[in-house]
């Protein structure tokens, strides 16, 4: 399909999103829409750049190596087969777009904003940097904490497989053997299911499917080099997740106190700041015990640590061992694990987050357990 064809078809949907939202929206649907054709315009089909003399002889490998992920994805995760990552856009970027996340300061739940499609969800995407610092400023100024994070990759849900689909793209297709296979997993996994106004469920979904599809990938299809080079790089991952979900499950607990309830607070932000220091001083000691050019990878995110954070990464984690159940009791198969899933979304919202709730650790505040950082190991399984 021509290019002019495309741009009308985007400018026709965007218009439709203002008229939906008002004109205050005007700028914000004009550089979604905008931002999307140029990533779009960008991409060529992947055979054109293994044919291409100019492209790299390691941009070529990583391209091949996707379309063998993108193949296992359809035959043994029974993933949509469309024209979704068979083609490839240089950004020249660090990132496919920055989201803006903010939060109150007395709370983990993050500010929606509301869309036509996507319904309300906790976050607010720009194309460019400039524009998602320049909102986050915004909120700023209303009290709330916020964070502007980069976004390697993003899906349409499959509305744009007309006009060939999500592309691969430079901010990720660098990544790890492993890493690749869960994002090209992750992002096709939105275009089987995305339930509108619920993020957690629709992350949470889309994380257990990577889990479960990059385990078996690198099981079956890696080899022992990209094996390592995987276990090495999640182990600390999952360490760092463990140190985060345990510090907002403190924080959780500091804005439901009797001191909060109270509205005492002053007290309130002294027990955040002891669960805040108890989380960068473990931190400290977790970064010790590595070592190597990614040694200092989460020190970004630690030191803009708030609760904006702590809420964003919740969407990516919170129901994950749930689904990763369901999809054992579906006995593994892919099909039934699916149906099950859509079958959950039908339901009523807090009704299907029930269904997938697994017993938590429970949290203490600082003033229950006044200072014994690090009490617990890091380096399990975690969700």
């Amino acid at each position: 399909m021509g290019l002019r064809r495309c741009i009308v078809r985007v400018a026709v949907a965007s218009l439709a999103c203002v008229a939906l939202s008002g004109c205050a929206e005007v700028g914000y649907y004009w550089q979604s829409a905008s931002g999307h054709l140029a990533l779009m315009h960008a991409a060529r089909p992947v055979p054109e750049w293994l044919d291409d003399p100019r492209a790299s002889a390691a941009l070529k490998a990583k391209l091949a190596l996707a379309q063998r992920i993108r193949r296992y994805a359809v035959d043994e995760l029974h993933l949509p087969d469309n024209p979704s990552y068979t083609s490839y856009a240089d950004l020249h970027r660090p990132a496919a777009v920055w989201n803006v996340v903010a939060a109150p300061p007395h709370s983990l739940t993050l500010k929606t904003w509301c869309f036509p499609v996507a319904g309300c969800v906790g976050y607010r995407g720009y194309y460019a940097q400039a524009d998602a610092k320049s909102e986050a400023a915004a909120q700023d100024a209303l009290g709330l904490e916020t964070l502007v994070y980069p976004v390697p990759a993003y899906s349409t849900l499959g509305w744009m497989n007309w006009a060939g689909g999500d592309p691969l793209l430079s901010t990720f297709i660098g990544y790890p053997e492993g890493e690749l296979a869960r994002i090209v997993f992750h992002e096709l996994a939105h275009q089987v299911l995305y339930v509108s106004g619920d993020t957690v469920f629709n992350e949470s979904y889309a994380t257990a499917v990577e889990r479960i599809g990059g385990e078996r990938w690198l099981l079956t299809q890696a080899d022992e080099a990209a094996r390592r080079e995987y276990a090495d790089f999640d182990a600390r991952r999952r360490q760092f997740r463990a140190l985060t979900n345990r510090t907002r499950r403190a924080l959780a607990a500091v804005y439901a106190s009797r001191e909060a309830q109270a509205e005492d607070w002053k007290s309130v932000d002294a027990m955040k700041r002891l669960a805040m220091d108890d989380f960068r001083q473990c931190y400290a000691r977790l970064r010790s015990t590595w070592s190597g050019p990614r040694q200092g990878a989460y020190d970004p995110w630690v030191a803009g640590a708030n609760n904006a954070s702590f809420g964003a990464q919740a969407a990516y984690d919170e129901l994950v061992p749930g689904f990763e159940a369901l999809f054992e009791r579906e006995g593994r198969d892919w099909p039934r694990f699916y149906a099950a899933v859509k079958r959950l979304a039908a339901l009523p919202k807090e009704e299907r987050h029930r269904a997938l709730e697994t017993p938590a650790a429970p949290a203490t505040t600082e003033r229950e357990s006044p200072r014994e950082p690090c009490q617990q190991p890091y380096g399990g399984p975690v969700a």
